[in-house]
This record gives C-alpha cells, structure tokens and sequence, in this order.
C-alpha cells in the first residue's frame, strides 16, 4: 500500500503563530486549556463503560440485528443500580437477558418511513426532506448516550439518529442552496457550542463518539456562513476555530523529530502534519461485535491496537476504505495510526488560513506585542526550507515550501498564501 502523504512544513505552524500573536494575547494563548465557562462540563461516558459486563455481554449476544441498537438504548435508571441488579440476577435459573433489557432499557424506535407526495422535482423532493430530517434535542434523558445541541441540526435518518461532524458540511451546502440559511447558521452555533464543551467536535453527538473527531470541516462551516453573513461569522466563531486548531495540534510543542502524539506528527526534518486517532483502544460501541471478530482474525497483532486503528478510521469518515489497510483484502491489517493523509492536512491547512483570516476581520493583526528578535527565538531555528525570515511588516513572509515524497518521487509544492494584511505574497521556487 502507498499511503497519501503530503508534508507540512513546520514553518506553517509557526508562520501562523506569528501572524495570529496578538489573537494569543487577547485569547491567552491557543491551548485547548485556556479560560472556558464550560471548561468545567464532566465528559459524560460511553455506555460501554457506563454498564460495564452488561453492555459486553448484551452485544456479544447479539439480541439485535443492529450492534448500534443498544449502544444508543436509554437507561430507565441509574445505570450503577442496573448493573448492580444484572450481577445478582445473571446466574439465576431461568434469566432472560432480552427481558431484562426490556425492563431497564428504553430502545430507539423506528422512524417513520417518509412517502413524498408523486409528481415532485427533485428540488421539491429534497426540500419535502428537510423538515422531515430536522431533529431537536435540547433536552435529553440523563443516562441518554446521545449529547444535547442547543439548536435544531439535520440528521442523515435511518439509523443514524444523530448529527455527524463532517457529513454535516455537505447537508449545510444543501441547505444553503435551499435558501435556509437560518437552519445552516444554527449547524455551525451548535458546532461551536461542541467546540465549547468538549474541547473538539465528535464524530458525532453521542458519548461514545467524544474520543475522536473526523475530517475538520468546521473552519468551511464558518466560511459558508460568512457568505451570507459576511465576516461577522469569522470573528463571531474565531475562538472556536482556534480550539479546534489546538485540539488537532494537542502536544506539537514538545514533541521531537520522528515523535508523535495524538493527532500530530512530528517527521524526522522537523516538517509537522496531522493524522486521524481515536483516543480510546477498546471496541466501538456501535460495532461492538465485528471490531472483537476483526481482531481475533489477526492473532499476531495486539488487539488494542487494531482498536485503534478501526476507530481512527471511523474519524476519518472512510470507514473502511483499503487506503488504510496493510493487505486490502483484509480489515485486520489496518494502519490508520500511521499514515499521513494528503486530504487531512489540506484540511487543515485550509484551517490555518482560515485562522488568518478570521484574526484580519477581527482586527488582532495589530496586537502583535513582542518584537521580532523575540518571537524568533520563541518559534525556535529558521527550517532549512524557508526562503526567509518572517518579519513583522507588510510582507511577513516570502512563501512556504514543502516536499511531497510518493514512490520515491519527490515533488516540490510550494504553498502562496496571504498575510494578515490580505496583500498576496510572491511565490517561490526550490531545485531537488
């Protein structure tokens, strides 16, 4: 297999840092720590956790057709005491697991089957399907595996009975087609308000969906609302695009060349990039029984590992494509973990810019405070690709270069982008 990759160079990182310091001194810095009213909110558990033996053995039963089913019933008590009674009951003569579950649990319920009326256009079809795909869940049951969203948000339907993260950017396009911008404003606030609560946007709006993320679409999210609402958007939503940036570049400052942590990567010339991962190396939950049977096919792999490498696809929203996996014909030898997507760090270099320019319409650019012997010294040697020093001024920075390496061919790219000021910066030439 030859995975995408497409190096970053750090200098981008740190061109951004520099052009987005006086964001650092007005928002305190760009950590996924910094000073939050919901940094305090309690990350709710999975139900795996939640119900522990219960939950393993529901699932390994396999009482529904749908691993899923369970994994979003809802608890008709405290999930401590169900457990609790299902330890003393199991081993009792003539227990019934279905019926316990029956007793305890509330599952979903089918949706209603849409029947659009004969003789539409697709357009009328597709507008027949909104108000029908529209979900409101401001409150939800407390021991419910699904997140409340201050806003109404449009789901995919059928089992899919929650908003999904990148998904959602191409729901939003529709909407906007449609004319209901009021609808797409409301996907990005709530976008946002994840951003806000949980540090990142989950896979989706589920507890057992907060340990990953999937592509980082948020900053296109906010670039399509500020179409219609111009750059109020941008500044409106900058403290949640740099949260989102910090969560993707969790721990880049410590890492050494050929380390990585998380979702970053830092390569043996000093260039940094992103990769998909899941915090969490156990099962998922809504596919509880074919991750176990994946992992048992390949002995000669830890199973943790495989875990992880199943779950990091999921965030990448190719779930399962051989792109990821060692042999094609076999999911066991995926390796998610250790391949650098092309697509991911367009995404977020896309991001980054985004960044830039939402700092520009919110008038930051001009906070830059400490001076430019300084900042060099915090942001550390000149890469030996760049052209020149950032300065502070109209021109920043010349260009930024990086080396693109696929089946031992390599291939300059070298990226123009703009400064805060938006003059456009010259670009720049390297010979292999």
């Amino acid at each position: 297999m030859i995975p995408p990759e497409i190096r970053r160079s750090v200098l981008l990182q740190k061109a951004i840092k520099l052009a987005l310091a006086g964001t650092l001194l007005t928002f305190a810095s760009f950590s996924a720590t910094a000073a939050d009213p919901s940094s305090d909110t309690e990350t709710p558990q999975p139900p795996d956790i939640l119900l522990g033996p219960l939950f393993n053995d529901v699932q390994n039963a396999k009482l529904f057709p749908d691993q899923k089913t369970f994994a979003d019933a809802i608890p008709n008590s405290d999930p401590l005491m169900i457990l609790a009674d299902y330890r003393m009951q199991r081993n009792q003569s003539g227990f019934d697991l279905r019926h316990f579950v029956d007793v305890n649990f509330t599952l979903p319920k089918a949706g209603e089957k849409y029947v659009p009326p004969a003789g539409q256009s697709l357009r009328e079809h597709i507008d027949g399907l909104w108000p029908v795909l529209t979900r409101s869940t401001k409150n939800v049951e407390k021991w419910d595996s699904l997140l409340p969203l201050p806003e109404s948000y449009v789901v995919p339907g059928g089992r899919f009975r929650e908003i999904y993260y990148w998904d959602s950017y191409f729901t939003m396009l529709g909407l906007a087609e449609s004319g209901h911008w009021d609808k797409v404003a409301d996907m990005v606030a709530n976008f946002g308000y994840e951003i806000d609560a949980w540090g990142h946007i989950p896979n989706g709006n589920r507890t057992y969906y907060l340990s990953r993320s999937q592509p980082p679409f948020f900053a296109f999210m906010v670039e399509l609302l500020a179409q219609h609402e111009g750059d109020d958007a941008l500044k409106e939503y900058l403290p949640q695009l740099q949260k989102e940036y910090a969560y993707w570049m969790e721990g880049v400052e410590t890492l050494q060349p050929g380390q990585q942590n998380q979702r970053v990567v830092k390569l043996e010339d000093g260039s940094v990039l992103n990769r998909y991962w899941d915090d969490r190396d156990t099962p998922r939950p809504e596919s509880w029984v074919e991750d176990i049977a994946t992992a048992k096919s390949n002995p000669n792999r830890p199973a943790t590992e495989i875990y992880r490498d199943l779950r990091s696809a999921a965030a990448s929203g190719w779930d399962f494509s051989s792109r990821w996996m060692d042999n094609p014909q076999q999911l066991s030898t995926i390796r998610t973990t250790t391949i650098v997507p092309v697509d991911l760090n367009a995404l977020l270099y896309q991001l980054e810019k985004t960044l830039a320019r939402a700092s520009a319409a919110a008038a930051l650019r001009r906070a830059i405070g400490p001076s430019a012997p300084a900042l060099r010294r915090a942001i550390g040697p000149k890469p030996r690709n760049m052209t020149r020093w950032p300065t502070r001024g109209k021109k920043p920075l010349k260009c930024i270069c990086g080396i693109t390496k696929r089946v031992g061919m390599p291939t300059t790219i070298c990226r123009t982008i703009k400064s805060v000021t938006n003059s456009p910066l010259p670009r720049c030439s390297r010979s292999m």
